[in-house]
């Protein structure tokens, strides 16, 4: 079995020889990245030759991706593939396709070349290395195919580089302590749902508490004390030895949005039990105790109120909202009662902030950040602030055909210019953002003027300075559109969220950890929200993102994140614990 050390010690030429194949037909690679030996870990060697592909000519770029093969091409037929990519191919069943199958790859390929002029890649072994379906694999094919010829450049470097992330693992026998059993965990609950076909797991429901009651047994065979309070929460506790220990708190949300991801939130609870599990095993303990809580809820599906479980956590839980009701008449207070919960110790729930280190959260970074500086892990700088309104436009429904452009209080028309609006408006500034993400026109008809519109608003930013001006400048903007059209306008604000800056102390910490993880430290912000806002109305708090796939969409099936990413993000957690600093 070869070795890091191996690599280390032999000359040049035999350093390029060992590592042929890792890069398909492109021995520059190792080449380049022979001059920075040694390498303190297999990270350290995987992100050499990364960053020697990152830094080709583009030229040299599409000369690597023309080296690899067509998936169930003709060099695969004719069994001309390197050793690499036979393996590779077989473990998605490429050679066992069916004539259906084979036609639609085949046309897929041909399609591929002709609108970028190089072959399609992907690393069909997965995010797990066990490989993608057949199934999986035409679909990502077919998708890719509309995307921009830039974009797709850029997506197979990346396939590349994954690709080689595998090779290398398998060229040095790296296995993996915490990645596969994350990844496993989070497929087993992803397939917990409300809805038949796509992950929906939302407060209280049948799926909700199947995940709750799975989350409490994982905690417990990891060696936890764990119980599930009165809100919901799935609260584990991994206790020190040592006398007066403090509580540093962990974890995320495990409620999902509709149609979500496997990994948003929930690989912030995964991730750490599975640390735990490990220190268990091997009788470590913390100088503090470690406390676990998978929050109840988180995305405001059901009930539309958000941060229900971390804000019982602070002791800010408003009691008013158990009378709040979803779609079909049910309470908050029902569904509670229901799944056994007793609401009464629902504020005996809040803990002391003096027996509190922090709270810090493992989260997949649902954006293309990360992924688009080939990093597997960030710094969260600060989690942005959010202004919600719903808005109501009333104008006046009249006839298509015969009311004159100049006569009309055309209530969609309002609500376009506003759009644009919020866009032109949320472009000033770097961390600004403005979404208008509903809009609907009530009872529409095609030949009817829309005498009524309805519409969202987001605005976030990372400094509320910022943001509160824009919102400023679009209520105020709003108001003028509304009055030169002659539409009256409702807006409710339902959303007024300060943003979170992340503790210096706690960034500092896990930008070290990253570091000795032999990754550059990357900091960036959070443009979405996460239950560290509201713990942080009690304690400091930090974040750490990891890579997000697929371009980086997130709330949404294609979500994806890579074992060796979780891994490395358990290795870095698991450090940050160890050296952690008060």
């Amino acid at each position: 079995m070869m070795t890091l050390s191996d690599l280390n010690s032999c000359d040049a030429a035999t350093f390029v020889e060992r590592l042929r194949g890792i890069y398909e037909h492109s021995p520059w690679i190792p080449e380049r990245a022979a001059a920075q030996r040694p390498f303190n870990s297999v990270t350290a060697l995987k992100q050499a030759m990364q960053t020697v592909v990152s830094n080709a000519t583009l030229d040299e770029q599409l000369g690597l991706i023309r080296a690899h093969p067509e998936l169930a091409g003709k060099a695969a037929v004719a069994g001309q593939l390197t050793a690499e990519s036979t393996s590779e191919q077989a473990r998605s069943g490429l050679h066992l396709c069916s004539a259906e199958e084979f036609a639609t790859l085949h046309q897929l390929n041909a399609d591929y070349n002709a609108r970028f002029g190089f072959p399609f890649i992907l690393a069909v072994k997965g995010p797990t290395g066990q490989g993608l379906t057949r199934q999986s694999v035409i679909a990502t094919f077919t998708r890719r195919l509309k995307n921009q010829r830039a974009d797709e450049i850029a997506e197979c470097l990346r396939q590349i580089k994954r690709i080689a992330e595998i090779r290398i693992n398998d060229l040095l026998a790296v296995q993996l302590e915490f990645g596969p059993t994350i990844m496993q965990w989070c497929e087993t609950i992803g397939a917990w749902s409300d809805d038949e076909d796509a992950l929906t797991c939302a407060y209280m429901t049948p799926a909700h508490r199947k995940t709750a009651a799975q989350l409490l047994d994982w905690m417990r065979e990891a060696g936890m004390d764990a119980h599930i309070d009165a809100v919901g929460n799935v609260v584990g506790v991994y206790h020190s030895d040592a006398a007066n220990a403090k509580t540093l708190i962990t974890g995320s949300h495990y409620d999902t949005v509709r149609n979500g991801g496997k990994y948003d939130g929930r690989l912030g609870i995964l991730l750490p039990v599975a640390i735990v599990r490990s220190l268990h095993a091997r009788g470590e303990k913390l100088p503090f105790n470690l406390e676990i809580i998978g929050f109840a809820e988180e995305e405001g599906v059901r009930f539309k109120s958000t941060f229900l479980g971390s804000t019982a956590i602070t002791g800010h839980f408003d009691l008013s909202l158990l009378d709040q009701t979803d779609a079909d008449g049910v309470s908050m207070r029902d569904a509670l009662l229901a799944a056994g919960h007793d609401v009464a110790r629902i504020p005996a729930i809040a803990r002391n902030p003096a027996d509190l280190l922090g709270f810090v959260e493992v989260h997949i970074e649902q954006g293309p950040v990360l992924l688009q500086r080939d990093l597997a892990l960030g710094v969260v700088t600060a989690i942005a602030g959010s202004s919600r309104y719903l808005v109501d436009l009333t104008g006046l429904a009249s006839h298509a055909g015969t009311t004159p452009m100049s006569m009309r209080k055309d209530a969609a028309a309002a609500a376009a210019e506003i759009v644009l609006l919020v866009e032109q408006r949320c472009a000033q500034a770097p961390s600004l953002v403005g979404t208008v993400g509903q809009l609907q026109v009530p009872g529409g008809s095609v030949n009817v003027i829309p005498g009524a519109c309805k519409l969202s608003l987001d605005i976030r930013a990372a400094d509320d300075a910022v943001r509160l001006a824009a919102v400023k400048d679009v209520l105020d903007g709003i108001a003028a559109i509304c009055a030169r059209r002659q539409i009256e306008c409702s807006i409710e604000q339902i959303v007024d969220a300060s943003a979170a800056p992340c503790a210096a102390r706690l960034m500092q910490q896990f930008g070290a950890a990253i570091e000795r993880a032999d990754l550059p430290r990357f900091d960036l912000l959070s443009g979405a929200g996460h239950d560290a806002m509201a713990m942080a109305a009690i304690t400091d708090v930090a974040m750490l993102f990891t890579r997000c796939g697929n371009g980086g969409i997130s709330h949404n099936p294609l979500e994806t994140m890579t074992a060796d990413d979780a891994d490395i993000a358990a290795r870095v957690l698991l450090d940050f614990l160890r050296s952690y600093a008060a």
